[in-house]
């Protein structure tokens, strides 16, 4: 096979490849737009840059996705470079890993002391392994803890669970945790849920069942292609007293969904106020917040949390483009969730609960 080398080939990274993937997808029928628009997506994750390979005289095919007639079109770039825009918003933002390896290992250091994920699923609702393997894939990463956010009973589509599975959930947490206690490891896995939240901000769980978990994550999965604006949504989930962190806000997808619009300094301010953190979901196709949000988040010095939304093992590797968005956004790390010790953390959410017992306290005096 040729392979074309020179000064040009270093010119287009895995994120403009996507794109120029995607704008071809634009013009082709299926089957080729299917693949094309698979291979976009597949870019963001490829562990190398294109340009790397082509140096060391490697196949494309060894890039997910990238079979023989694509790496023929992507060597065609590198050879004649095209015309490159800007992204439109819906493409807008999004770090390949390549990337986000590079900004972090410009500064080394600072992922250090990490100690836990915020978001993931498991065989309960959409995921694909158990609670006990994704705690092991944790353990592999010497995490101190992991919040397990299946998703609520409202969300039907992603096998959303109910009160009394949620309880059932809570005694299976409870008896892995104490298995790893006697044998001395220091992984523990945090009660929790990803509610589902109405465009009122209400959640479709009892608060009784929620009140038992050690975490709340709410986020928005409905009315998610509106136009208008949608402060008044978020205003009501924030003062939701129910949840502790507001989960992948915007509710954007990579080349799928634009997300919401609102006035965005307001909501962070609102969540600095309640002293509510609001999560960059570190998902690929979602990195949501996205990175002109997250330096709003910062402007406004509310709290972030970090969750990789993971479905499997695997994905925990995610929290990579989380850690470094909020590098880049120079977020410091106390004021990320993710990086407080799990007794930390914990005091922390009866900190944000007593202020909800408070404000009733008032209220009735």
């Amino acid at each position: 096979m040729k392979m074309t080398k020179g000064k040009q080939e270093a010119i287009l990274t895995n994120s403009q490849i996507a794109e120029l993937l995607t704008k071809e997808s634009d013009a082709a029928r299926p089957p080729l737009q299917r693949a094309l628009r698979r291979a976009a997506r597949r870019a963001l994750l490829w562990p190398e840059e294109v340009a790397e390979l082509v140096r060391q005289n490697r196949s494309l095919t060894e890039l997910s996705s990238i079979g023989p007639y694509l790496e023929k079109q992507i060597l065609r770039w590198l050879d004649h470079p095209p015309a490159l825009s800007p992204p439109p918003e819906i493409r807008k933002g999004f770090l390949s890993i390549t990337q986000a390896r590079l900004a972090l290992a410009k500064s080394p250091l600072w992922p250090q002391g990490i100690q836990g994920d915020l978001q993931m699923h498991s065989e309960w609702s959409d995921g694909t392994a158990s609670i006990r393997d994704m705690a092991k894939a944790a353990e592999e990463r010497n995490y101190q803890y992991i919040a397990i956010t299946d998703h609520s009973k409202g969300l039907k589509i992603a096998s959303g669970i109910d009160e009394a599975q949620l309880d059932t959930q809570a005694e299976e947490i409870d008896e892995i945790n104490r298995s790893f206690q006697d044998a001395g490891k220091k992984i523990r896995i945090l009660r929790s849920v990803e509610l589902n939240l109405s465009p009122t901000g209400g959640g479709d769980m009892e608060e009784g069942s929620l009140e038992k978990l050690d975490i709340v994550l709410g986020c928005f999965h409905s009315a998610l292609r509106k136009k208008e604006d949608q402060t008044d949504r978020y205003i009501a989930a924030l003062r939701n007293p129910a949840i502790q962190i507001l989960g992948h806000p915007r509710g954007r997808i990579y080349n799928f969904r634009l997300g919401l619009q609102a006035d965005w300094p307001r909501i962070f301010d609102l969540a600095a106020e309640l002293d509510k953190a609001v999560e960059i979901d570190c998902y690929p196709g979602r990195q949501d917040l996205s990175p002109d949000l997250v330096l709003l988040a910062k402007k406004a010095g509310c709290r972030i949390s970090l969750g990789t939304d993971a479905h499997g093992p695997s994905q925990l590797m995610f929290m990579e483009f989380g850690l470094a968005s909020a590098l880049r956004a120079g977020i410091r790390r106390d004021r990320i969730l993710n990086f407080m010790p799990r007794e930390e953390l914990l005091k922390w959410v009866a900190s944000v609960r007593g202020a909800k017992l408070r404000t009733k306290a008032a209220r009735s005096s």
